[in-house]
């Protein structure tokens, strides 16, 4: 499904970038075309990364030492991204501290960390519903095998609660995050 509209939301720009008037060209020139910020920095730069911060209402994913970001990633969240994960399948990407606790260069994405949700009390609030919480909530690239479809991920929330990223991106962030480094995700 998330795969389908993308294709149909890349269809949709192709359609109005031919179609004449100004409501297409007003469209395209609100297309977000700049450099992407990760770009912007050397990886010489990074003493260390001492932890993680996601805004998800800003769509940015932050390298941190200390205070200062090092590294700033644009991000693809859950079709449903408002809010904290409930439970599995809501489609949202959990709120709150967590640590990235280990990693899978096999996964059915380009690479993979994990997330260390649920915690104690995302358990509590799943159960007090009779729901299970869902778990499996990673940082990753896009999926095996989009090839030219690539670009059409950018900028389109398509987990199913994951943090996504371009896998140059993932790349880069594979390097420069270890295992048990924080991460602190917010709305």
């Amino acid at each position: 499904m998330s795969l389908f509209r993308a294709i149909l939301s890349i269809i949709a720009l192709f359609s109005l970038a031919l179609a004449p008037g100004a409501f297409a060209t007003e469209l395209l020139a609100k297309a977000d075309t700049r450099m992407p910020a990760a770009a912007m920095y050397e990886p010489a730069d990074i003493d260390s990364v001492s932890k993680v911060v996601v805004r998800k209402a800003e769509r940015r994913l932050y390298l941190m030492d200390g205070e200062e970001v090092v590294r700033s990633y644009r991000i693809s969240l859950g079709d449903n991204p408002v809010g904290h994960k409930l439970y599995e399948g809501d489609q949202r990407t959990p709120e709150g501290d967590y640590t990235l606790d280990w990693r899978n260069a096999e996964s059915d994405f380009y690479k993979s960390i994990h997330i260390s949700y649920p915690s104690e009390r995302d358990r509590e609030l799943a159960s007090a519903w009779g729901l299970d919480p869902g778990g499996s909530i990673m940082i990753h690239g896009l999926p095996n095998g989009a090839g030219d479809l690539a670009f059409a991920y950018v900028g389109l929330d398509w987990t199913e609660g994951c943090i996504a990223v371009t896998n140059e991106e993932m790349d880069e962030i594979w390097q420069l995050v270890s295992n048990g480094t924080p991460i602190s995700i917010r709305p």
